[in-house]
């Protein structure tokens, strides 16, 4: 018989410096994320035992935990891509429930933008030729032309429209607009996504992420932890993950992203519906990817993204404020952002986004919100209902 399962809250979260930070090694970007995240809590390095990351190191999370100076007695380095950080929130969640850490360091930084502006790193976006991959990549299956796949098929099959797809780029830099720590914050007009130079059919460039320098981290602590914060605590009320594949061939539906099982599992697992959410931060490489999201987290009905993201829904005043931060289209996207989608959540759940803050009918801030990441080209997803009761 096991005792009662103990509950984990997000008392920490800390961005590093974002947008183009040309100096700093993405180790850094790490430790400063990290210092500041335990600094927001108000707790000491010593009392963090667990600690997960991706991305860095030939033995990722163990080269980081040693820059940080830290001895964790339990590892994440789950590796799925831009979902990375909302399964590794989940993971996290687990272990605090059965008692192996008290409290878990999520930490992420990469230097993206620098390197290729340094030459360090090339902007190929193309894959290996060797395992499963090898039959697509001699026809130049590249990430985004896998997104543009998916979104053609979308617009076949459901009418979706290049104007409707827009609409996510240009909420999202309106969101932007509010928050000075965005990368890019003039306005953009629908017009103005169309007439872009073409990336892959039917994305222009302003349909697709910036690039930017950045990292972030999330303090997770069990709730005998939370007492001893400096903040309020977020609490983690559920969460779902899902695998659905790497070969574009092997994908039954271009038009259902792994996120119609990760945000099921993780609403009902929350105990909450789609509609009693507030505030949704949705991964958003591309514009499709908020679209479809939004579908599959059951905030609108299969097909029918392209006319709910119409009128300003997704606006910080809307119907369903999304990714208000201005996302990856507008706000920072260093790599894998999923860790990034979990900070303004709870920035938000807290009421502490400055000029960009969301406010209920009544003025609070908002109570329930959804953050889900997904990664590779619809390969992974992770989702993750936070709320503040």
């Amino acid at each position: 018989m096991t005792g009662p399962r103990t509950k984990a809250a997000i008392t920490g979260i800390a961005l590093s410096d974002c947008g183009r930070v040309d100096e700093a090694t993405p180790y850094a970007l790490h430790a400063q994320a990290a210092r500041r995240a335990l600094a927001d809590a108000g707790l000491t390095p010593d009392l963090v035992d667990g600690v997960a990351s991706a991305g860095l190191g030939t033995l990722a999370p163990v080269e980081v935990a040693e820059y940080l100076g830290l001895k964790p007695r339990w590892v994440d380095s789950t590796s799925v891509g831009g979902s990375t950080w909302e399964v590794m929130a989940a993971h996290a969640a687990d272990a605090i429930a059965a008692g192996h850490a008290r409290a878990v360091l999520l930490v992420y930084g990469s230097t993206a933008r620098a390197d290729i502006k340094a030459g360090r790193r090339t902007s190929n976006l193309s894959f290996g030729a060797r395992g499963p991959l090898q039959f697509e990549v001699p026809y130049g299956h590249t990430l985004v032309a896998k997104y543009a796949m998916a979104a053609r098929r979308h617009m076949h099959a459901y009418g979706t429209t290049l104007d409707q797809l827009a609409q996510v780029a240009v909420q999202a830099r309106q969101n932007a607009a509010a928050n000075p720590d965005a990368m890019f914050r003039d306005p953009i007009t629908v017009d103005d996504v169309l007439a872009g130079p073409m990336i892959a059919d039917p994305f222009t460039k302003l349909h697709c992420c910036i690039r930017s320098d950045g990292g972030a981290a999330v303090l997770m602590v069990a709730e005998d932890l939370v007492r001893d914060c400096a903040t309020s605590p977020v609490w983690v009320l559920g969460s779902g993950e899902h695998v659905s594949h790497t070969t574009m061939s092997e994908w039954d539906d271009f038009t259902v992203s792994p996120a119609a099982v990760s945000g099921r599992l993780a609403f009902e697992r929350a105990g909450v519906r789609p509609d009693e959410i507030d505030i949704a931060e949705i991964y958003d490489a591309f514009t499709y990817m908020t679209l479809v999201t939004l579908e599959d987290l059951g905030f609108c009905a299969k097909g029918e993204g392209g006319s709910f993201v119409e009128k300003g829904r997704l606006l910080r005043d809307g119907e369903l404020p999304t990714n208000t931060d201005g996302g990856g289209l507008s706000a920072q996207h260093p790599g894998m952002r999923g860790l990034f989608l979990l900070v303004e959540a709870v920035r938000q759940l807290r009421g502490e986004a400055g000029g960009h803050q969301v406010r209920r009918a009544d003025g609070s801030p908002p109570a329930l919100a959804v953050a889900s990441g997904t990664g590779g080209w619809f390969c992974s997803s992770g989702t993750v209902v936070l709320g503040r009761e």
